[in-house]
């Protein structure tokens, strides 16, 4: 029987994905499990990994049974699953604590510590500044709040290698989630022991670094009982969830933007040489010889289910059926929601202000403004954040004309055609283009099944709709943007002022970035 069929599994911020795929690209099936993240304290955010091969094992079966195909077809899986998220194992294989995620903002004391100390070194060094999201970080906050389980770590794993080695044993990672940690050197191909030091982490404690269509191993026996899949199936390294879907979405040569609408949204470009900087991010990607440039909005998708959660859902309502009626209400208003604006910094924002302390908030309401206005002007003020990040690759000397869009919140048509609006640019939408997908396409490059990554992405991926901008809507919110942007400027210092105000009453905010 031909071996024929491509796996790509990703864990996502709220749910597990596993996508099967054919080598034209074709979409045979997919399943999903949800994965619960906690909040210990105001600004944390953790997750189990056991949880997350509870996951596995029960998505894979689901997928197997949706396709109606044998498992012995599939010629490879791989894993992508985000950045930054460490799983920490004790000398006997034990997980010491739950998994930090990417979002969580504890570090924040000890982001500021490390850059009073070394700003400019670790960006020469890394590649990139030290933020919360970053495992550096993280880590010295683990030293000097949890010291017991900083010092019972052997190995340091990376979210989406911890569940690959449940299939396979092994343990390594890419270049592009060694960078992700802040403690490789600034192409990841090695452990950077003077960022080691800055923490005191040992850097035998961290995985050896392989290529993302390395084959890691095989699924085992007990992991194929486990998932249905069959026992000998080749696993690849695989690389972090941003990397593989902006390469499933198409960014696969400079020019192009890839824009994530998810639980927090992102712009990436491609760009032959690394582009350090304190605005943006810098990673290998997947293409060889590339770097992708990344500037990111913390609350997107997260931002809009928020406002469903708070305002528009009633007991026992169906929570699809909710954001059909935003979508309806949101429809029926004009651009610029008649003067009201949101900023999206629910969780602080990244891109490119790096302030852990901004809050959002709406300004400008009036009698006039019904429910269906505050929906609208949250796709907006994502929208203006996402020109913000824009705005900072720009700054860098990179940008596009052309956009892929990605992620839940493309399930909007409203949406997408605001961004599009508010960006000025062509938005596409890619036939497929989640990370699940993108990893299925690494597994094809490493099993061989495509010659290369150029070839997989010629031959896998496709283009389903395009979206012009409204020049008339471009116009409108050029002038909008400035008006956000100066709102911003104007409350930021307010936001700062009622952080201090609660650490007086005993609260314990976030220091600022």
């Amino acid at each position: 029987m031909n071996k024929d069929l491509l796996l790509g599994i990703d864990m996502g911020a709220g749910s597990l994905k596993a996508t099967l795929i054919d080598a034209t690209g074709t979409l045979l099936a997919d399943a999903a499990a949800p994965v619960k993240t906690s909040a210990p304290r105001s600004g944390w955010s953790e997750q189990d990994p056991d949880d997350w091969w509870a996951a596995v094992c029960t998505a894979l079966p689901r997928l197997l049974d949706k396709a109606n195909v044998p498992a012995s077809r599939i010629a490879a899986l791989s894993v992508s699953a985000g950045a930054h998220t460490q799983v920490l194992e004790d000398e006997n294989g034990t997980v010491i604590r739950p998994a930090i995620l990417w979002n969580d903002q504890r570090s924040s004391a000890q982001t500021q510590a490390l850059r009073d100390r070394a700003d400019a070194r670790i960006l020469m060094l890394a590649g990139n500044r030290a933020n919360p999201t970053w495992t550096l970080p993280q880590m010295l906050w683990l030293r000097e709040n949890e010291p017991d389980s900083f010092a019972r770590v052997k190995r340091l794993y990376l979210a989406k290698d911890w569940i690959r080695s449940r299939f396979t044993g092994d343990w390594m990672t890419d270049r592009i989630d060694a960078v992700g940690t802040l403690m490789s050197v600034a192409d990841g191909s090695s452990w950077s022991e003077e960022l080691c030091d800055m923490i005191g982490w040992k850097v035998e404690t961290l995985p050896p670094i392989a290529p993302s269509t390395f084959r890691a191993g095989t699924v085992g026996v007990q992991a194929s009982r486990e998932t249905g899949l069959s026992a000998g199936t080749p696993v690849i390294v695989g690389a972090s969830d941003t990397a593989v879907e902006t390469y499933g979405a198409g960014l696969t040569e400079p020019g192009l933007g890839v824009i994530k609408l998810a639980t927090a949204a992102t712009v990436a470009v491609l760009s032959r040489e690394p582009h350090a900087g304190n605005t943006v991010i810098n990673y290998p990607h997947v293409m060889p010889d590339h770097y992708y440039v990344i500037t990111g909005t913390n609350s997107c998708a997260s931002a809009h289910k928020w406002l469903r959660d708070t305002f528009f859902m009633s007991e026992g309502q169906d929570g699809s059926a909710a954001f059909e009626r935003m979508e309806i209400l949101a429809s029926s208003v004009s651009p610029g929601s008649e003067g009201l604006f949101f900023h999206p910094y629910l969780n602080g924002e990244r891109s490119p202000h790096w302030d852990s302390l901004l809050r959002a908030e709406f300004v400008g309401i009036g009698f006039q403004h019904g429910p269906g206005h505050f929906v609208r002007a949250l796709y907006e003020g994502v929208a203006f954040s996402l020109r913000d990040c824009r705005d900072a690759l720009v700054g860098q000397g990179l940008d596009f004309s052309t956009a892929r869009l990605i992620g839940g919140g493309t399930r909007s048509s409203l949406w997408c055609q605001i961004v599009a609006d508010v960006l000025g640019v062509e938005v596409e939408l890619p036939g497929n283009g989640d990370a699940s997908f993108g990893a299925a396409l690494l597994a094809g490059v490493g099993a061989g099944v495509f010659a290369d990554e150029a070839a997989a992405a010629k031959a896998a991926i496709r283009v389903s709709r395009r979206i012009e901008p409204n020049l008339d809507n471009a116009t409108f919110y050029t002038e909008a943007h400035g008006i956000y942007v100066d709102i911003h400027k104007a409350l930021a210092p307010i936001h700062h002022r009622i952080a201090r105000m609660h650490a007086n009453n005993g609260a314990s905010p976030l220091k600022r970035e």
